[in-house]
Parts: C-alpha cells; structure tokens; sequence
C-alpha cells in the first residue's frame, strides 16, 4: 500500500486506473494519462507528448539517486503543467527540494510512512520558506 505525501500531510493512494510506459503514450492518441518514467529517462522525448499527459510519476530507487529531480525540473521547463510525482525512496528532509523541483507529490510505501511519519513530511511542507528566490522577492525593510 502507498501514501502520497502532499503539504496537506498523509493521504491515500489516488486510484489511477493505469500508469503507461512511454512506448505505449507513442501508440495513444488520446489525453489524460498517467505515465511512469524511469530515473534514466530523456524528458526531452516526451515534449510532443505532454499536453496528452494528466500524471508523470517518476521513479526514485535509491534515497542517494537525484535524477529524478533534474527530469522533474526539466519537464517544468518544457512546460509540463500537469501533476508530477516522485515515487519510491524519497526521505522527509528531501521533500522541500522535490517540491522545488517540481513536483507536485510523493508517494511512499507504508513502511517508509511509518519511519518516518506524517509530522516529520509536514516540517518541511513550509517548503517555499527556504527558497532563496522568496527572499529575493521580499521588499527590504524601511530604514
């Protein structure tokens, strides 16, 4: 069983009925799918494909393994505007970066939700606190 983490805390799974590869996004002409893309990924082959896309869930298989973050940013930068979720090994102090980078979720297994449970996820749910470009955009205090 999952949790998907979000700023909201814990919640279940969202049912998707099934998630593509991308050979089978290439064969479809229809919209509103779900996509599982491994960490190795080009998110460059998916530009002509995106506005067919609801869901991309990008695999995490090791706390240690970025990658994921990069494809995540890249596909914002390519105008992805649907829902982007990181899914496996993702650890609480690394939600605020996921959510930078893109993402809009993460879904965890249950034993990784009970090491490391819902108020640990929310600490770090604040996420836009840290970012430097909100304290760019802050006015300076009048002298």
């Amino acid at each position: 069983m999952s949790v998907i983490v979000t700023d909201q805390g814990f919640g279940p799974e969202t049912r998707i009925a099934a998630f593509l590869t991308l050979d089978e996004l290439r064969q479809s002409e229809t919209a509103g799918h779900a996509l599982d893309l491994a960490p190795d990924a080009d998110p460059e082959a998916l530009a002509p494909f995106l506005d067919r896309l609801a869901l991309i869930r990008i695999a995490f298989p090791a706390f240690s393994d970025g990658r994921g973050f990069s494809i995540a940013s890249r596909l914002r930068l390519l105008g992805y505007r649907g829902r982007l979720r990181a899914r496996g090994h993702v650890l609480a102090d690394q939600y605020g970066h996921a959510r930078r980078a893109g993402f809009d979720e993460v879904e965890i297994d249950a034993i990784l939700a009970a090491r490391q449970p819902e108020e640990q996820w929310l600490r770090r749910a604040n996420w836009q606190d840290g970012d430097y470009r909100a304290r760019l955009r802050q006015k300076p205090a009048a002298a």
